[in-house]
C-alpha cells in the first residue's frame, strides 16, 4: 500500500460580509408608488370639486416626490439594510393625509368659520420638517443602543414634555384638553414627543429589571400574581397616568402611555397577569375619573348616547357635542364603495374635520373599502415594527421596537375606535393622515427609530478574515 501526497495552498479570499441584500431598489419602487397614489388622488379631489385638474398638482407631486427622495437617499447611506416597507408605507399615508386636508380647505364652510384654507400647505411644511427630523435620526443615531445610556435622562426628560401645558402662560386649554402649548403663534403637543422617549426609558428599565419582574410568589385562578415589591413600576405608571387624565383632562394620552408599558412589560416578562392587572388598573382609573371630570363625563355620554348629545346641541345647550353623531353619518353614507373624493359632506364636522375626524372624511368618500385598506396599511407598519423587534439581537433594540410599534397600534385603535363609536373620544390625531405639526413630526422621528433599529438587525455579520500567514495544508489519500 503506498500513498500519495497532495500539496494545496490555502486560496480563500477575504469577504467583507454574507447575508441578505440590502433591498434599497424594492423600496425605492415602492415609493413611486407611494407617491403616485396621492398624485392621482389630489387630482380626483380637483376634478370632483371644480371639473378640473388643480392648478398645484404638478407641485404638490414633485414636493411629495422630492422629499421621497431625499430620505431613500438617506436610508441607503445611512441604513442600507433597513426594512424596505416602512418607509414607502409612511409616505403614502402622509400623502393621502395632504389630500385630504386639501380638499377640506376647499370647503366654503370651513373657510366661513376660518378652520380651513392654508391647512394644507402648513401640512406640507410640518411633512418637510418631520422628514428632516427623520434623516437627523439616522444620520446621527448610528447604534439605537446608545439610547441605553439615557435610560433614566429620558424618564426626566418625558415627564418635563408631559408637565408642560401645565405651566401657566405656556400651556394652552382647547377644546377642553390641557395637551397644548403656545409658542410664538405655533401650538405644539409635547405628548406625541413624550411617546419615544418614554418608549426609550421602558426599554432601559425593563431590560435591567425584567429578571425581577417576571418572579412570581404565587399562582390563583390559573395567574402567577407578581411579589407585591414588584407592583411598584406598574403603580408608579398608573399614578403617572392618572394625573395626565386629571389635570390635562387627556384620555387619550393616558391610556396610550399606560398601554404602550403594560405591552412591554408582558414583552419583557412574559406573565400573561402583568396584561390582567394593566387592564383592571386601567378601567378603575378611567371609571374613577370619569365619574368627577365633567370632560371625560362629556366623552363618555357622546359615546353612549350620540343621537341625544347631537340633539341637545342643536338647541344650544352648552357643554354638549354634535361630532360624534356627525362623523358615524359620514360613515354610514359612505357605504361600502364610498362616495368619491371630493364628494362628501364630512365638513359639517366643523373644526375637527381635518384634524381628529379626519378619518371620517375617509370614511365617506372612500367607503368601507377605503377605511379597511388604511387600517391595512397602518397594521402593515405595526408588523414590520414587531417583525423588527423580533429580528433584533439585543433586548434593548427588541423591546424599543416593540415599545414604539406599540404605542404606534395604540394610538390608531384609540383614534379610529373613538371616531367609529368603539370607545369615547379621546382627542388625538390619527397618525399622518390627521393635520398637526406635533403628529406628524413625532411620528416621522418614530419611523426613523424603527428603520435604524432594522438596519442592526438586518445588517449582516461580517465575515472573518483569513490568516495571511496560513500554513501549506496537507492532504493525505490513499492510493
Amino acid at each position: 500500500m503506498s500513498s500519495t501526497t497532495n500539496t494545496s495552498t490555502n486560496h480563500t479570499s477575504t469577504i467583507g460580509s454574507i447575508g441578505t441584500p440590502s433591498r434599497r431598489n424594492t423600496e425605492l419602487a415602492l415609493l413611486v408608488f407611494a407617491v403616485a397614489i396621492p398624485v392621482f388622488a389630489y387630482a380626483n379631489v380637483g376634478l370632483a370639486i371644480n371639473d378640473k385638474v388643480p392648478a398645484g398638482l404638478l407641485s404638490y407631486g414633485l414636493g411629495l416626490g422630492l422629499l421621497a427622495a431625499v430620505a431613500h437617499l438617506a436610508v441607503r447611506k445611512f441604513a442600507p439594510y433597513a426594512d424596505p416597507l416602512l418607509l414607502p408605507l409612511a409616505t403614502l399615508l402622509n400623502g393621502l393625509g395632504l389630500v385630504v386636508i386639501w380638499r377640506l380647505d376647499q370647503s366654503k364652510l370651513l373657510q366661513s368659520i376660518k378652520q380651513a384654507g392654508t391647512a394644507a400647505p402648513r401640512q406640507l411644511l410640518y411633512t418637510a420638517m418631520g422628514i428632516a427630523l427623520f434623516i437627523v435620526v439616522l444620520v446621527f443615531l448610528k447604534d439605537h443602543r446608545v439610547l441605553q445610556r439615557y435610560t433614566y435622562i429620558s424618564m426626566v426628560g418625558a415627564l418635563f414634555l408631559l408637565l408642560l401645558p401645565l405651566v401657566p402662560g405656556l400651556g394652552a386649554n382647547i377644546y377642553g384638553a390641557k395637551i397644548w402649548i403656545s409658542i410664538a403663534g405655533f401650538s405644539i403637543q409635547p405628548g406625541e414627543f413624550a411617546k419615544i422617549v418614554l418608549a426609550i426609558f421602558f426599554a432601559g428599565y425593563l431590560m435591567v429589571k425584567r429578571d425581577a419582574l417576571a418572579l412570581a410568589s404565587r399562582r390563583f385562578v390559573g395567574l402567577y400574581l407578581p411579589r407585591g415589591r414588584d407592583l411598584g413600576p406598574i403603580l408608579v405608571v398608573w399614578f403617572i397616568s392618572i394625573l395626565i387624565l386629571v389635570f390635562e383632562t387627556d384620555l387619550g394620552t393616558s391610556l396610550l402611555f399606560f398601554g404602550m408599558f403594560v405591552i412591554m412589560l408582558y414583552v419583557a416578562t412574559e406573565r400573561t397577569s402583568w396584561i390582567v392587572f394593566g387592564l383592571l388598573m386601567s378601567g378603575a382609573g378611567a371609571v374613577g375619573v370619569a365619574s368627577f371630570e365633567p370632560h371625560v363625563q362629556q366623552r363618555v355620554q357622546a359615546w353612549l348616547d350620540p343621537m341625544k348629545e347631537y340633539t341637545l346641541s342643536q338647541q344650544g345647550v352648552v357643554g354638549h357635542s354634535e361630532q360624534s353623531m356627525q362623523a358615524l353619518w359620514a360613515f354610514g353614507s359612505g357605504g361600502t364603495l364610498g362616495t368619491g373624493l371630493g364628494q362628501g359632506h364630512s365638513d359639517l364636522i366643523r373644526f375637527a374635520a381635518n384634524s381628529d375626524f379626519v378619518l371620517a372624511t375617509f370614511g365617506e368618500e372612500l367607503g368601507l373599502a377605503g377605511i379597511m385598506a388604511l387600517l391595512l396599511i397602518y397594521g402593515l407598519i405595526v408588523e414590520r415594527g414587531v417583525r423588527t423587534s423580533l429580528a433584533a439581537r439585543d433586548p434593548f433594540g427588541k423591546l424599543l421596537a416593540v415599545g414604539l410599534s406599540g404605542a404606534f397600534a395604540l394610538q390608531v385603535f384609540v383614534v379610529a375606535g373613538g371616531v367609529m363609536g368603539l370607545i369615547p373620544l379621546t382627542g388625538m390625531t390619527m397618525p399622518f393622515l390627521a393635520y398637526g405639526g406635533s403628529s406628524v413630526i413625532a411620528n416621522w422621528a418614530l419611523i426613523g427609530i424603527l428603520i435604524r433599529i432594522s438596519d442592526t438587525a438586518r445588517r449582516p455579520a461580517p465575515a472573518p478574515a483569513t490568516n495571511p500567514d496560513a500554513e501549506m495544508t496537507q492532504v493525505v489519500r490513499p492510493s
